[in-house]
């Protein structure tokens, strides 16, 4: 059992009978902010040795403007500084990166990482200091058995090597103390927060207010404001693109490139090496002299019954006219076909009995019940036909398709065998001139294969692989060959240059900053009609009167309305006008901005109908199904506030909102991969 709440617990959310907006909207975030979520989340899982040496690693980093001695939380008597809050923003980032290689710093704090990473070390702290005032405590040997367990600290013979584990202290630069201290933290946070989470349970009583929430409707009116309806205005001047560039400039910024040398060698390279000579043809012919000389063809269908009776019935009955397919599938049986077959390989197949009785028959003749390695067979012969000799001129053009093929594979796999060899004392350049290669280059590229400067151009598939290697490739490092099929191609590939992540200057792409200034320019202007409209609507003006009145040419209002399920069943697809009008109050005007500058919405909600899910058991059974998936979270996020609210925290608003800038706007090289 968890410990009990702290004083100061927060009230149960979902003590009354109304549904709790608290829960609501935790979860939705939930489902709509996965990178948030799965980092707040994090402090639940007990994570391995490896993840605290990496987080301690990651504390060497550099920082932004913010001081990293500043002190960003208190958690009771625990300080967390802006350095460790980098750190370990840092480290969620490159963990993010093994599924989202283009995700970077800027990306990551964007999406609200930066938040769930705070709240995660504040959560930490709180659970450390809460397991100290009820006396939890930490057994050595529990600690030690996490340390042994890791498979980098194994020797050769399976088992934990002190002198492995000493090493890595030393690389991170940290101390077995200290590895303890943050193992130790880790188990108290996982026996606090694991049987929390674990809930599930979710009485009809209380999914009945969530359930009637399903079943309301609401209906307004929607209206629109193009940005294409305001005026275009006079052409920028070059100082207010240059301004309009400097405020904008993350907007022009393009992601990490890199630029690779790369040689190809497929079955071109080698063809020389691959024909197969008129005497290795004539070998192979002579090799299967079985397979090109006359054959007794059949095809056979077989069933194995597990007795001799039920096989006796069988057989009887299919010489009685059944088909023999039909009697096997009426027994509970498959029957098996072997099509144009040859009795050596029948033999193989069964045995040498089943084998002389099935090819010194007839076609139609039905054999059996003989015994067989796993039953009794019964077979029939379904037909019959003789294979003609083929002559040495007639195999040939077979037998060189397939020595092609093998040759093709072991010659290729023989010479990047030699390539990998060679890597060790020699170069790109100097492989690629002894084996007279032809040495290619790729434009800059995104990690995704796309080349920014070809927006147009589809990424080539044959490069891939290559272009995957490339970027886990470090600065200096040794060209290395890559397969690329399943014929034995391979690339031999060399890092050659990477351009770190940058915007485009302004002179590049004046065009486009025209464009976007030009269409920022008539979008604000459209805001301000649409606010005009709103308030003027909220004052009592119908919607209709309000629009007509911007003197713009509008398209007509149309009517909108949904129930609260379609909301909740499925957010993402929700359009985000039918999202609001579940968010204001009756009688009410708001905007809301559309997509890609187009515009604004004006959504005027007319009316709600509340539902009511009493009578409806099915409604009730399906949203207690819901909730039962998220609800532990949400006792486990309650849990942890009223941790924090009897620990005690403080933040440092400044420091953090200084950190957060840093990272947001100074995202540069160093954040790539």
């Amino acid at each position: 059992m968890p410990p009990r709440l702290p004083p100061k617990a927060a009230r149960n959310p979902l003590s009354n009978d109304r549904p709790n907006p608290t829960m609501i909207s935790f979860i939705r975030r939930f489902i709509t902010n996965p990178i948030g979520a799965a980092v707040a989340l994090g402090f639940v899982a007990l994570m391995g040795l490896i993840f605290v040496l990496s987080d301690k690693a990651s504390f060497s980093g550099s920082g932004g403007g913010a001081a990293q001695g500043d002190v960003a939380v208190t958690v009771g008597k625990t300080k967390i500084t802006v350095a460790e809050l980098q750190a370990a923003a840092r480290r969620d980032v490159d963990q993010y990166r093994q599924q989202n290689p283009q995700l970077d710093m800027a990306g990551y704090v964007a999406g609200g990482g930066f938040e769930a990473t705070l709240n995660r070390l504040i959560d930490s702290a709180a659970f450390r200091a809460y397991a100290a005032q009820q006396g939890m405590v930490v057994s050595k040997k529990s600690v030690d058995g996490i340390i042994a367990s890791q498979p980098s600290l194994a020797g050769i013979d399976g088992k934990f090597d002190p002198k492995k584990y000493e090493a890595a202290l030393q690389q991170i630069g940290s101390t077995d103390a200290q590895v303890r201290e943050d193992l130790t933290d880790q188990i108290i946070t996982r026996h606090l927060i694991i049987p929390t989470v674990g809930a599930a349970q979710v009485p009809a009583q209380l999914a009945l207010p969530y359930a009637s929430l399903l079943l309301e409707q609401r209906r307004g009116v929607i209206g629109f404001i193009p940005t294409q309806a305001i005026p275009g205005g006079a052409a920028p001047t070059d100082a207010e693109l240059s301004t309009y560039y400097t405020r904008n400039v993350a907007r022009y910024r393009v992601p990490e490139r890199r630029i690779l040398r790369y040689a190809l060698i497929n079955p071109t390279t080698v063809a020389a090496q691959i024909t197969p000579t008129e005497a290795e043809i004539a070998a192979a012919y002579q090799a299967q002299s079985t397979k090109y000389a006359p054959a007794d063809l059949r095809t056979i269908v077989q069933v194995v019954v597990a007795d001799q009776a039920a096989a006796n019935a069988l057989a009887a009955k299919v010489r009685g006219g059944t088909p023999i397919e039909a009697a096997a599938r009426a027994a509970g049986l498959e029957p098996i076909t072997a099509t144009d077959v040859q009795k050596d390989a029948y033999v193989k197949q069964s045995s040498v009995e089943l084998a002389t009785a099935a090819f010194t028959g007839k076609v139609g003749d039905v054999v059996g019940p003989l015994r067989g390695p796993l039953g009794f067979v019964v077979l029939k012969i379904q037909s019959q036909r003789t294979q003609a000799a083929k002559t040495l001129a007639e195999a040939t053009p077979e037998l060189k398709t397939a020595l092609t093929k093998q040759k093709t594979g072991t010659v290729l796999g023989q010479m990047r065998a030699r390539f990998d060899d060679a890597l060790a004392k020699d170069h790109f350049d100097g492989l690629v001139a002894k084996n007279k290669l032809a040495a290619l280059r790729t434009p800059a590229l995104l990690a995704d294969g796309t080349d920014p400067d070809a927006p147009a151009a589809k990424p080539d598939p044959a490069l891939v692989q290559i272009v995957a290697a490339g970027f886990a490739a470090q600065a200096g490092d040794e060209a290395q060959t890559i397969p690329l099929g399943t014929d034995g191609s391979f690339a031999l590939a060399q890092l050659d240059k990477i351009i770190p992540a940058a915007p485009r200057p302004l002179a590049q792409i004046r065009d486009q900053v025209a464009r976007d200034f030009t269409t920022d320019r008539a979008q604000r202007a459209a805001r301000q009609f649409a606010a005009t409209v709103v308030a003027s609507a909220n004052k009592g003006t119908p919607l209709a009167q309000a629009m007509s009145a911007t003197g713009l040419k509008l398209p007509a209002l149309r009517p909108i309305a949904g129930p609260r399920a379609q909301l909740l069943a499925n957010p993402r697809a929700v359009p985000p006008p039918l999202a609001l009008l579940f968010a204001m109050a009756q009688n009410t005007t708001k905007l809301l901005e559309a997509p890609d500058k187009a515009g604004f919405y004006i959504i005027h909600l007319d009316s709600i109908v509340p539902g009511d899910a009493r009578g409806k058991p099915q409604v009730i059974a399906g949203t207690r199904g819901d909730i039962s998936k998220v609800i532990g979270r949400e006792y486990a996020a309650q849990f942890g506030k009223a941790v924090q609210n009897a620990i005690g925290v403080q933040r440092n608003a400044a420091a953090i909102a200084k950190l957060k800038a840093d990272l947001l706007g100074g995202a540069s090289a160093t954040d790539q991969p």
